[in-house]
């Protein structure tokens, strides 16, 4: 069987930690793991995969001659938009987390239950979407694939580990000090209707990213998406109310089996045992969860769902490493 070498951009962040630890379950066919990080992490010791790696620099030359395959990215859009060109360069196809390639028409936007195919079709440099965006479409791509969706309506309740480890850090903190550092307000015991910087048109750049990637990501440009992003205060796992409006009649009886029959989610819709997805469950966990589903008869045909996931592992490194999967899976 062939093997593969594989950076790890980032190894020290939260989700670069996150990679590592799905690569440990996953054990895909790696000759060697090489770890990067900023010059302030290089030079600490993570044992991984039962040996320890000495992090290192994250420059060109600790990268030349190293015959890597693929580069993990999860450190930042500033450090993709320099180093990621800089990698490809060198002839290796890079995963990258943060936003900076995203809606580059250039660079495939990848959901490996949604679109693997489009991984394919890289100029060595692959965007991995937001966290939240992840998590809908893998739940939108069999409704889409069976009604049409005409309009998306998304409210979302965010948690802090998607603001890295300084917003997982303020829930902490302030839970006993009472002091934030990384948002705007205290958010122990509070929601933030705000999730990165507000736009000249109102929205914030996260709500726009959602609205943007998911119609690059379901290849359908047609459909109308809007958008409202919140955080609040749990620690893992994103949760999200979505309204959809088709273009095709839909039963409640056909969204549940399409949903129910879609590689990646597991449906939990048992109102009378109060049986629904929440973040408490879904983290650690893979899967996307959709429950809550019951038909919108304010409009000709529609439906409303709520769908939770882990942030961290589905809504960044996990799939990631999904990508990975497929691109080596596809190295015949």
């Amino acid at each position: 069987m062939k093997e593969y070498n594989v950076a790890v951009v980032g190894a020290t962040g939260m989700v670069g930690r996150k990679f590592l630890d799905v690569l440990t379950e996953r054990k895909l066919p790696v000759k060697n793991y090489y770890l990067y990080a900023s010059s302030k992490s290089a030079g600490k010791v993570i044992n991984f995969m039962g040996k320890d790696h000495v992090v290192l620099e994250l420059k060109k030359e600790n990268v030349e001659g190293k015959n890597i395959d693929y580069a993990l990215f999860s450190a930042g859009g500033s450090t993709s938009k320099e180093f990621a060109p800089i990698f490809a360069e060198l002839g290796i196809t890079v995963i990258d987390n943060s936003s900076q390639w995203r809606m580059d028409p250039t660079v495939p936007l990848v959901v490996p239950e949604v679109n693997p195919e489009a991984s394919l079709k890289n100029h060595h440099i692959i965007a991995n979407p937001n966290c939240s965006t992840i998590q809908a479409v893998v739940a939108l791509k069999p409704l889409h694939d069976k009604y049409k969706i005409k309009r998306v309506v998304y409210s979302t309740y965010q948690a802090v580990s998607g603001a890295g480890v300084a917003g997982y850090n303020d829930l902490v903190t302030q839970a006993k000090e009472g002091e934030t550092k990384k948002f705007p307000y205290p958010i122990f015991g509070n929601c933030i209707p705000q999730i990165d910087v507000f736009l000249p048109n109102g929205y914030t750049k996260e709500e726009e990213k959602m609205i943007n990637e998911t119609k690059k990501i379901l290849n359908d440009y047609s459909i109308k998406v809007t958008a409202t992003t919140v955080r609040v205060p749990v620690e893992y796992g994103h949760s999200e109310s979505i309204n959809v409006e088709f273009c095709k009649p839909c039963t409640k009886e056909g969204i549940i089996e399409a949903l129910s029959n879609y590689p990646g989610i597991i449906v939990v819709n048992d109102d009378a045992n109060l049986k629904y997805p929440m973040p408490l469950y879904a983290a650690n966990h893979d899967e996307v969860y959709v429950g809550r589903i019951r038909i919108d008869d304010t409009v000709e045909s529609g439906c409303n769902l709520w769908v939770v996931a882990d942030n961290i592992r589905k809504g960044a490194a996990t799939n990631a490493v999904e990508i990975l999967e497929y691109l080596i899976s596809q190295d015949k």
